[in-house]
């Protein structure tokens, strides 16, 4: 073999195994669901896919539940597993008043805290697709935490609107 056909030996070589690798990457099926993690067709075979099956509709039911009881502007939302809990710091405007809404669909419950303490205060969320709201009143700076207690299951669904 001389050095020229070695070489586009090598070089298909590499190309072929850049195919492959891309091929075996998977995608969220391109629907902008970022709920979940990323899975495969075959995926719905296997126990892991059922969880996630069942994850992304109970992600479904408690944005429809918030959905449902919007009624101002909204400024950001998500959903997150109880297991993982909510933890954000929202830009919100100062002085501004907001109605934050949260549901939690599955079994057990959270607590949602915020800091500064003054915001507003801490409460409990049952993962009965009761929604809970509250109004607060945005300082320079808040964080938003909601952590499952133990033993709760599910996804918990938060939305900030304006007031």
């Amino acid at each position: 073999m001389t050095h020229t056909s070695t070489r586009a030996w090598l070089a298909v070589g590499a190309v072929t195994a850049s195919v492959l690798l891309l091929a075996s990457c998977s995608s969220d099926g391109g629907d902008g669901d970022a709920t979940g993690p990323a899975s495969s067709p075959a995926a719905g075979a296997s126990s892991h896919g059922t969880a996630d099956v069942r994850e992304r509709k109970l992600t479904a039911e408690a944005q429809d539940v918030l959905a449902a009881a919007s009624g101002g502007t909204r400024v950001e939302a998500g959903a997150e597993r109880v297991t993982d809990g909510i933890h954000i710091e929202p830009l919100l405007r100062e002085g501004k008043t907001y109605k934050l809404s949260l549901v939690c669909v599955g079994s057990g419950s959270a607590r949602v805290t915020m800091t500064p303490a003054s915001v507003g205060p801490s409460a409990e969320v049952p993962c009965d697709r009761s929604i809970v709201q509250q109004r607060i009143t945005a300082p320079k700076q808040v964080r938003i935490d909601a952590d499952g207690a133990k033993g709760s299951v599910g996804v918990i669904a938060w939305q900030i609107d304006t007031a």
